[in-house]
Parts: C-alpha cells; sequence; structure tokens
C-alpha cells in the first residue's frame, strides 16, 4: 500500500516533466553529427571514450602532429629517450641468439628503424596493434596497424585486458573485413598447410583501469596547443600590422578636387623609406601607425605554454624556453622527466619482450631445436648520461664503506654486493653471482694480506700504495 502511495506521487509530482523530456528527445531531428553522439556498443566498457569521441581525438592528435611543433616535439621527445640510441635483444644461447638476430635484422622487419615508428605511434595515439604474419619456415614479420583502422576490441566477458578478436573498419577495397584473432599462446598452431593464421597483439598506454583503450599523450594538451598557436599567429598578425603605417598630408586646399588631385599625384608615386621630401609652409607630413601595446603578451604565452609543459611532463627548456638561466633549477627540473621517460621506457622493453616471446614461440614450432624456453633479455640505452656520473661517484663511496663492514665480518658477500649494485643503479642476481663467483680461482686481495700480517699497534686500515707493506699507526697523540 505504502509503496503504491509513492508511485502516484512520483508521476503526479514528476510525470509531466519527464513525459515532456521523453517526447524533447524522440522528437529531435535525426542527423549524422547527433546520431551516435552518447552512444555505446554494448559490449563497450563504460571506462572507455565514446567511439566518436575517441575517434575525434585520435584524429585531431595525429593533426597536431602534422602541424604544431610542439606537438611534434612532444613525441620526438619520448621517443629520443626511450629507444635513444637503440635496442638490443640478447640471448646467451646461441642458437636463440642467432634466430632473435635474423628476425630483428630482417629486411621485412628493420626493428632498428621501426623501434622509433612504433614508439611515436604508442604516443601519439596511446594504442599500438601489432599485426604477427608468420610464414611456413617460422620466420614472422611485424606490422602495426593504425589505431583509427580499428573499429572494435572484442574482449573476454570476465576481463577487458585479455583480447579476443579485433575488428577493422570497412574500407572501399573491403568493405566487410573479416577479424583479426587476437594472439593466444594457448591456442597458436600452424594449420594443416604448415602456415600460421595472422594474429594480432595490442598494447595500450595511459589505459584507465577497466578500459580496453589507451589514451594518447597529447589528448589533455590539444586544446592548449591550440590556444597557443592561435595567441601566436595573432601576436605575428599584431606585429606585422605594428610595422604598417600611413602618411597623413595636411595642406589647405581651395577646394574638394584639388585635394583629390593631391591625393592621387601621391598614390601615383609614394615616397619610398629613407627618401627624402621637401614640401612648403603650406603643407605637413605625420604618419599615422597603429598603437599595439604588448606589455602583458610576454606573460601570456607563457601562461599557456607552461600548462602544455605540465600536461607533456618536461621542463620549459625543452621546448626552447629558457625560463631560467641557472644550470641547478634546469638540472633539477629533469628529474621528473627522467623519471617518465624510464617508466615510458620500462613499458616499451616489456612490449618488445612479449612481442619477442610470440615470435620465439611461433619458430619453435617449427625449429624443434630451438632453446624457446632459454631466457633473453631486451635492453635499452641509458635515459640521462649524468645519471651514470652520479651513480659511479655514489657506487665509488658506498663500496668503499661496505667493503670495510665485509672484511670486519659485519656482513656477508651477498648483503655486501647487493648493497653496490643498489647504489650503482643496476638490478643483478646477487645469489648467482655468488654461485659464479664460488667456482672462480680464490684470489685474496692485498689489503687482506696486509690485515693478516699487520702486528698489534697497526692501523689494520692503512696500506703503502707503493710497498704493499703496513704503515705504522700513529697513537697516543
Amino acid at each position: 500500500m505504502k509503496n503504491n502511495l509513492m508511485e502516484r506521487m512520483t508521476q503526479t509530482l514528476f510525470g509531466g516533466e519527464i513525459r515532456r523530456q521523453v517526447r524533447a528527445a524522440l522528437s529531435a531531428a535525426e542527423t549524422e553529427a547527433s546520431f551516435i553522439v552518447g552512444a555505446r556498443q554494448f559490449n563497450q566498457s563504460d571506462r572507455d571514450r565514446f567511439t566518436y569521441d575517441r575517434e575525434k581525438m585520435l584524429e585531431l592528435s595525429l593533426e597536431a602532429w602534422r602541424v604544431n611543433p610542439l606537438a611534434r616535439r612532444i613525441i620526438e621527445l619520448t621517443s629520443q629517450y626511450v629507444v635513444g640510441g637503440g635496442i638490443n635483444a640478447e640471448s646467451k644461447n646461441d642458437k636463440l641468439a642467432k634466430f632473435i638476430s635474423d628476425f630483428w635484422n630482417h629486411r621485412l622487419n628493420r626493428m632498428d628503424v621501426r623501434a622509433f615508428e612504433w614508439c611515436d605511434e604508442l604516443t601519439r595515439t596511446g594504442n599500438l596493434f601489432i599485426l604477427l604474419s608468420t610464414d611456413a619456415a617460422g620466420m614472422t614479420y611485424a606490422r602495426a596497424y593504425p589505431a583509427t583502422a580499428i573499429a572494435e576490441i572484442e574482449t573476454r566477458p570476465n576481463d577487458v585486458e585479455q583480447p579476443i578478436r579485433f575488428q577493422l573498419k570497412p574500407t572501399n577495397t573491403d568493405p566487410d573485413p573479416a577479424p583479426i584473432p587476437a594472439y593466444d599462446p594457448n591456442t597458436d598452431s600452424p594449420d594443416a598447410a604448415g602456415g600460421f593464421p595472422a594474429v594480432m597483439l595490442h598494447y595500450a598506454i595511459n589505459r584507465p583501469v577497466g578500459g580496453a583503450w589507451g589514451e594518447s599523450d597529447l589528448a589533455p594538451l590539444l586544446k592548449w596547443l591550440s590556444r597557443y598557436a592561435n595567441w601566436l599567429e595573432d601576436r605575428a598578425r599584431l606585429n606585422r600590422f605594428r610595422t604598417a603605417f600611413l602618411y597623413v598630408v595636411k595642406a589647405r586646399f581651395q577646394s574638394e578636387a584639388e585635394r583629390l588631385a593631391r591625393q592621387a599625384q601621391l598614390n601615383t608615386s609614394p615616397p619610398s623609406p629613407g627618401s627624402i621630401l621637401v614640401t612648403d609652409e603650406s603643407e605637413t607630413w605625420e604618419v599615422l601607425s597603429a598603437k599595439l601595446d604588448s606589455v602583458e603578451a610576454n606573460s601570456d604565452g607563457l601562461a599557456i605554454k607552461k600548462m602544455i609543459s605540465a600536461g607533456a611532463g618536461v621542463p620549459m627548456h625543452f621546448l626552447a624556453e629558457p625560463e631560467s638561466a641557472t644550470r641547478t633549477t634546469a638540472e633539477a627540473a629533469g628529474g621528473p622527466t627522467f623519471r617518465h621517460f624510464e617508466q615510458r621506457q620500462r613499458f616499451y622493453l616489456w612490449m618488445l619482450t612479449d612481442i619477442l616471446t610470440a615470435v620465439i614461440g611461433r619458430r619453435a614450432m617449427v625449429q624443434k631445436d630451438l632453446p624457446h624456453k632459454e631466457p633473453f633479455t631486451v635492453k635499452g640505452s641509458d635515459i640521462s648520461a649524468r645519471d651514470n656520473v652520479s651513480y659511479g661517484m655514489a657506487t665509488t663511496y658506498v663500496n668503499n664503506v661496505f667493503s670495510e663492514l665485509r672484511d670486519r665480518g659485519l656482513i656477508d658477500d651477498s648483503e655486501y654486493l647487493r648493497m653496490v649494485y643498489r647504489f650503482s643503479g643496476e638490478s643483478a642476481d646477487v645469489e648467482e653471482m655468488l654461485k659464479r663467483g664460488a667456482k672462480a680461482p680464490k684470489t685474496e686481495t692485498l689489503e687482506r694480506k696486509s690485515r693478516k700480517a699487520a702486528p698489534a699497534g697497526l692501523n689494520p686500515g692503512a696500506v703503502d700504495p707503493d710497498t704493499g707493506e703496513p704503515k705504522q699507526a700513529i697513537t697516543g697523540i
């Protein structure tokens, strides 16, 4: 009874407004611009952009990269730091190393060149779709599909990060394209003819949790890049007008016809800049120019550029804006930027490792003696050479301190190696290194010999570098 009463009250109070909104929505004209606005596919995650919004963002990002110098520079900076001097894939197994080299340097792959192209595309669109085509010999050829060519990512119902297939957009030559299956190592196998079906891998950055699509690094910057370009164009146009001027000639004319005749005479042969003009006292000349104040123009442009710099995660001097002339400020501003590039490089190296794992797995189905389970590594260049100097200095100081603790028996070799490699910025398997060290021939250092031979009253840490003899300790002072 109570529920029925509440329903009747709600219908009485708000029913008219609801019916009015429904009628207005149903009576709206459907056009190409409004038909799909707010629409979402039934199996699309609500954490992704609407289809029309995502496609528009991809188009704007590509257009900004093509015409806007700042957008182009931001993309190039990411690739230059992430890929840097190049990426190398290595393996200690000779057979596996040879196949990796054959795939990496194949004329149809050219991974040293594609590494830059793929990083540009990943940064520009936030998505990288890699198509793997394998021949009967087990050699795989990798191609990147543009994100704008993918219409839909079909994923598993219980996991949006596990794609099943990718639906392509129709084209003039292929109005009904067949979907491309996603790579699945559990079901991947050659067909009856000995070849492999083409499969696709998808990698995304700036992807929200629960989303299937990534986001471009330029997505939050597009509005401000456009505003900065418009502001700069306006300033250039105003500066062009600033140099324009008009001559104003004042004289006492007897009639309007005489004034028009004088004006026509001057228009026929106007004085050139730098020329000498002689007139009598009845005629005076003045210059009329635009008075354009630009006191706040620099601060306005700098504010917009700061917004772009903050969104891109790079300091101002990376974008040709020497905001501060001090070297200390510039070096401090580069710290967070290098951390951003290190994170992106870590993702990019993992991505290449995942692609190589799929490539090696397919080859192993044809070449049975290929040790596909052997480990391999994909290494990139250092983000900043200055970090190597800092790590080297830190390693030197730490080595002096912890070697003293190890020699006194306060820490073991495992802890000593862990601390040295930690402060050197490198990762290493300490236990594996100790095992290899145990198999190597034992050598006793000069310092340890001096400690054993040092009599009482001597400083065990003082050794003459020329003779190797312990120095006499100075005590009682």
